[in-house]
């Protein structure tokens, strides 16, 4: 591992106890304007304060995220189709290059791959031409399994879980964001060489996402990368702390139930 691409890791990841909390904004390039990321600068900043790392669009980053924030940045550069053409939403190409993620001071790039979709293939080699690219200049390529409509379904199969996410490490990436599943997690994180974080997902109650956050961490997981789970809270401030504490405090559920009353969610 070469010096650059090492201290980047170390900008993601803390040195005491190696996890990290991301928070993702990068919704609206397939979603619109989603909800409660209407307005990314009133939302994000007060979050940052809690975040390890963001990760934006370039759009996003360029004109809603102030220039001197001194959270690292993973960049979304993968996309091509949106919601209103939902059924081809696996039909993504590269949408940003390594020199502008390099250019907007990013410790590293974000690529979806779509394993078991009939654009598998391509998407997988959007992630290897990235890695190509992106271990020329030292940047952290994250690479996260998406699903989509089609194989919703496959978030909860530990199977198809572990074996995506081994392809991509496979591939090169340095890092795997993939979902959480309440059976046999610990043998995705088990069979994938790389560290393991986990997506937030759909929008579900605090108490479960919480739920999800600490499962995660205690099989495995070397953090949580979340978004809808966090700004479209009822309170996505005291949400991003509560999280916080599970990654880096080690808080138990009772503990989080001690300190963060469930009014303090309304």
């Amino acid at each position: 591992m070469s010096w650059g691409l090492e201290n980047r890791l170390s900008r993601i990841f803390d040195k005491n106890n190696g996890r990290t909390l991301m928070l993702a904004v990068d919704h609206g390039y397939f979603q619109g304007p989603t909800k409660g990321l209407e307005d990314p600068r009133r939302v994000i900043e007060p979050l940052l304060f809690y975040a390890d790392v963001i990760s934006p669009t370039r759009g996003v980053l360029t004109n809603c995220i102030d220039s001197k924030i001194d959270k690292a940045v993973i960049l979304r550069i993968s996309g091509g189709n949106s919601m209103v053409a939902r059924e081809r939403l696996s039909d993504e190409t590269l949408l940003t290059s390594i020199e502008e993620a390099i250019r907007l001071n990013a410790v590293g790039v974000s690529v979806s791959v779509y394993i078991g979709s009939e654009n598998q293939k391509q998407t997988l080699e959007n992630l290897a031409k990235t890695v190509r690219e992106a271990e020329k200049y030292s940047l952290v390529v994250l690479g996260i399994t998406a699903v989509g409509d089609e194989f919703a379904q496959r978030k909860d199969d530990a199977q198809y879980l572990a074996t995506a996410s081994r392809q991509l490490a496979e591939f090169g990436a340095h890092i795997v964001k993939t979902y959480y599943c309440k059976k046999d997690f610990s043998k995705v994180v088990e069979g994938c060489f790389v560290p393991i974080v986990i997506a937030g997902g759909t929008k579900v109650p605090e108490k479960e996402a919480l739920e999800m956050a600490y499962n995660s961490i205690k099989e495995g997981a070397k953090g949580v990368d979340m978004g809808r789970n966090i700004f479209q809270a009822k309170n996505p401030v005291t949400m991003i702390d509560a999280i916080r504490k599970i990654v880096h405090s080690n808080f138990s559920m009772g503990e989080i139930e001690r300190r963060f009353h469930y009014y303090d969610f309304d």
